[in-house]
């Protein structure tokens, strides 16, 4: 009886320190997600804001630019001239979708808090397994 009663408290002993240690370690993921969240949020902000300002400054030159293409092509062949200008943005709108697409595509969120949970989920499998 004497046994049982001792396997029995160091059975509970064993599982709450197994608990203690699983929540340090979710509250420790937990930091690292907030913190990530953080820093992609900010990120994001000064991404989109860079992004306005740039797209800004490219339509005010786009629009120089091809003002003074068709005033200086417009005694020959302003038909032409506007047509290749729509070309040339088409292509260019073509290329920065692609690129956006792409970019998109490898975008990984959260990266350094999906690794810490993986060698977690290791971590336990090689202990319980």
């Amino acid at each position: 009886m004497a046994t049982t009663t001792a396997e029995f408290a160091e059975l509970t002993r064993t599982s709450a320190r197994i608990l203690q240690r699983a929540f340090a370690i979710g509250e420790t993921r937990l930091a690292l997600l907030t913190l990530e969240l953080q820093e992609e949020g900010g990120r994001l902000v000064a991404s989109l804001l860079n992004a306005l300002l740039i797209a800004a400054c490219a339509l005010l030159a786009l629009m120089s630019a091809s003002a003074a293409v068709v005033v200086v092509a417009w005694p020959f062949c302003p038909v032409t001239a506007l047509l290749l200008l729509t070309a040339l943005y088409l292509a260019a709108g073509t290329i920065l979708y692609r690129r956006l697409m792409r970019r998109l595509r490898a975008w990984r969120s959260f990266a350094a808090t999906m690794e810490q949970l993986r060698k977690d989920r290791a971590c336990l499998d090689h202990m319980l397994g």
